[in-house]
């Protein structure tokens, strides 16, 4: 009996999330651009700021940057 009922739970857990709605819909499909990263020619120093790092992009002609790696670098990114 018990394992009766451990199955049926098992099952009925199985059968609410296979039909239960997602984050999307059924139709809708979302498309992610890639980020590029490359790293900063203009910025010295150890990276310690991401709105700094950005900035100093933005002088490059990327549109934001953030600081990354164990020597903390400034890395530029953009779309790809």
């Amino acid at each position: 009996m018990e394992r009766s009922v451990r199955l049926f739970s098992t099952v009925l857990l199985l059968l609410l999330v296979l039909l239960s709605p997602g984050e999307m819909g059924q139709n809708e499909m979302v498309a992610e651009a890639r980020t590029c990263e490359s790293q900063s020619h203009k910025f010295k120093g150890t990276c310690l700021s991401k709105s700094n790092c950005a900035h100093v992009c933005k002088t490059e002609g990327f549109p934001g940057g953030h600081c990354r790696g164990f020597r903390r670098r400034c890395f530029c990114t953009k779309k790809c």
